[in-house]
């Protein structure tokens, strides 16, 4: 403010910390007495020149000083204290007797049947709601204003579900009046109905399902395989020809049969790989609705005994022999032993010697040697089986050596050899292996493959009076390797 005329120059000092008004700088309000001022609590603090009504402050004394505190004694040092007494021991607590057996609780009788309980009413229909009049004010919501609340009037319900238009005024959302506020869209209560129409069809075509395997009405036709003896490659082509495999060398012919007549090992490169392919083959007919089945020949025989017994000694008719030695003299070849699992010991084990398929006697050797293990299909292939589970190394052998045996139905008496074994186990005629086609007609083949040794083998040998099929085709010696359907053509 500015300074008041007839007014001294006030003294400036230093800021105070405290900014409380003196008494003595207090101006009185006009109409109340002025309190008499009361001394600060320390004269030193004033603002301006100190008044002359205040003395001058008075001196206090010095405070006088303190005593210093006495000097505390050392503690005197505590006695040791006495061991404690060990406890007394507490003696063990009296065994009680074990608590006798509850008795049985009595049996509750059974509750008596409650009665039925009385039919109740059927309840009241409730009435249908009464359809409330709307009423509304699109100007009153336009202009912002508050609209009282009209009272309900009911209505009668339509008889028909259809949805008639309102008479009265419509509702705020269902028109477009000019005064609406900006930024807001009224909702629209009759929204348009979309027919099918009125879309856009798109034609969706279901993929194609996989085309189920061939199965027929009945069986498939009849195949059969001559021995293989290990020649892998040439039994994929001989099947692939006859549409029994695809390219990868899976089954391709649905519910066909298919049968081989034994021997796959020995001699040829791949003897296990052989074993491998009926084996998934048998697995793959059987799902698409055929089979893949394979007879027991000599050379399985063989391949067990080498594996289970080795050079263990048999009894022979020219004299002590041996497994292995026989095994090896015969084409055994070591990758196929290095490879045989007993995966494949099983499955060799379980095959049958005699099958009969469509009027056909199927069999491996070309031998009467049969009719010396039973009188009915079931019975040979029984005891094949119990003298491989029996696993005696004379048994076997005496085994073996039998189904070696060949020619039964090459010489004049074929046709009756032929006839006794048709005339036990059933059939039209006999289909075998075991006898290459080539030694049958007296054709001189080596197994080194030379050209002109090659024998000229085109197909399955018809022999016997026309009562044994022959379907070894000599692949050992650069014959063929038989793959054909039955009944064969005329």
């Amino acid at each position: 403010m500015t300074q008041g005329a007839g007014q001294d120059p006030v003294e400036r000092t230093a800021t105070l910390r405290d900014f409380r008004v003196p008494p003595y700088a207090r101006v009185p309000v006009q109409g109340t007495p002025a309190e008499p001022p009361a001394a600060p609590a320390d004269p030193t603090l004033h603002l301006g020149t100190r008044p002359a009504a205040y003395p001058e402050p008075v001196t206090f004394p010095e405070p006088p000083a303190c005593p210093e505190p006495p000097v505390r004694p050392e503690p005197v040092a505590y006695a040791e204290t006495l061991a404690r007494p060990e406890p007394p021991v507490r003696p063990e607590p009296p065994t009680h007797p074990e608590p006798a057996a509850y008795a049985e609780p009595p049996v509750r009788p059974e509750p008596a049947a409650y009665p039925e309980p009385a039919s109740y009413p059927e309840p009241t229909p409730r009435p249908e709601p009464a359809v409330y009049r709307e009423t509304a004010a699109p100007a009153a919501h336009a202009a912002g204003h508050t609209v009282a609340p009209v009272a309900a009037v009911p209505q009668a319900a339509p008889a028909s579900p259809v949805v008639t238009a309102h008479a009265a005024a419509p509702h705020p959302g269902s028109g477009y009046p000019a005064d609406f506020p900006d930024g807001y869209t009224p909702t629209e209560r009759d929204l348009p109905v979309i027919q099918r129409g009125d879309t856009l069809q798109v034609p969706v075509t279901p993929a194609a399902a996989p085309a189920p395997a061939p199965t027929g009405d009945g069986p498939g036709p009849l195949f059969v395989v001559g021995d293989v003896h290990g020649y892998l490659d040439e039994l994929v082509a001989a099947l692939r020809a006859q549409g029994l495999v695809d390219e990868n060398g899976g089954w391709a012919a649905g519910n066909a049969r298919l049968w081989f007549l034994g021997d796959f090992t020995d001699r040829g490169p791949d003897g296990i790989g052989v074993i491998d392919l009926v084996m998934r083959l048998s697995a793959e007919a059987a799902a698409a609705g055929g089979y893949c089945k394979a007879l027991m020949g000599n050379h399985e025989l063989l391949l067990i005994g080498a594996k289970r017994f080795g050079d263990t000694p048999v009894n022979s008719g020219a004299g002590t022999a041996t497994f292995q030695a026989a095994w090896l003299l015969n084409g055994g070849q070591k990758h196929d032993m290095d490879r045989l699992q007993d995966v494949h010991l099983q499955w060799m084990s379980r095959l049958d010697a005699v099958v009969s398929e469509d009027d056909h006697l199927l069999l491996h050797s070309d031998t009467t040697a049969y009719l010396e293990y039973g009188e009915t299909i079931e019975d040979v292939n029984e005891t094949v089986h119990e003298i491989i589970r029996r696993n005696d190394a004379d048994e076997v052998w005496d085994l073996f050596r039998k189904f070696t045996k060949r020619f039964a139905f090459r010489d004049e008496g074929g046709p009756q050899a032929v006839q006794e074994l048709l005339g036990t186990y059933g059939g039209s005629r006999i289909v075998h292996g075991h006898s290459p086609i080539p030694y049958l007609l007296g054709q001189v083949g080596t197994e080194d493959g030379e050209e002109d040794s090659r024998p000229a083998v085109e197909g399955p040998h018809v022999y016997a009076d026309g009562l044994a099929i022959a379907m070894d085709g000599g692949v050992t010696m650069a014959g063929k390797l038989l793959v054909v359907q039955l009944p064969l053509a005329d």
